[in-house]
């Protein structure tokens, strides 16, 4: 059974750090990219960055370039969100994904993610 299990979020003031993380089971990890989305209330769910299997590429989306990180340890079966510098509007739901295909390449688009786990709360205040 695969799984993926987020933690690491909680309520932190504007201008804090919040490191996320997901935990991977059931799959080889390592020949997986991997990414992270996010949901705030009434949107839909975007996203936040990608990291290919042996960590060479990162991939961001433009709100969070620059203040997030994305990272992974392979043996540890674990990826990482490292988020900087919050803003109440990256207030929402953080969800990591393994992309559908193994050895497949990084990618934005939700479709191309079919593992979801089941999301961690941010919640960022002013």
């Amino acid at each position: 059974q695969v799984q993926l299990v987020e933690s690491g979020g909680g309520l932190v003031q504007a201008g804090g750090s919040l490191r996320l993380s997901c935990v991977a089971s059931g799959l080889t990890f390592s020949d997986y990219p991997m990414g992270w989305f996010r949901q705030a209330p009434g949107k839909e769910r975007e996203f936040v960055a990608t990291i290919t299997r042996t960590s060479s590429y990162t991939d961001y989306g433009d709100s969070v370039k620059g203040r997030f990180a994305i990272s992974r340890v392979n043996y540890k079966n674990t990826l990482y969100l490292q988020m900087n510098d919050l803003k109440p509007e990256d207030t929402a739901v953080y969800y990591c994904a393994a992309h559908s295909r193994r050895y497949g390449l990084t990618s934005r688009r939700l479709a191309d993610y079919d593992t979801w786990g089941q999301g961690t709360q941010v919640t960022v205040s002013s």
